[in-house]
């Protein structure tokens, strides 16, 4: 088997971190997958984090006998983190000649 799930974290809802046995390591979100009915109880969030680690077949499997296959796993895209918007310290107008005035008062000591 060229792909082998060597570890897993649950990190989200529905989202995986997974980690493969040629060291590639990345965070997916399985939600598209969780359709048909033996995938239809892991939308609970509870049920899917019962998720565990096959150790023969190498992959992750639930209790309920739902699997993903690891080739699968790792052909899915990453799952791209939400951005947060990055805050943004504004000058004051001012700024110049606040500046400018701070330096001839120190200057002049």
């Amino acid at each position: 088997m060229k792909w082998r799930v060597v570890g897993i974290e649950v990190v989200g809802p529905y989202s995986l971190t997974v980690k493969f046995k040629d060291g590639k390591r990345k965070q997916v979100n399985l939600l598209p997958l969780l359709e048909g009915p033996v995938f239809e109880p892991l939308r609970d969030p509870a049920v899917f984090a019962r998720v565990m680690l096959d150790p023969v077949a190498g992959t992750v499997a639930w209790p309920n006998g739902a699997d993903i296959a690891p080739e699968t796993l790792y052909k899915l895209p990453p799952e791209t983190k939400p951005t947060t918007k990055r805050r943004v310290r504004r000058r004051s107008p001012n700024h110049a000649v606040h500046r400018a005035g701070a330096r001839v008062a120190r200057s002049g000591r």
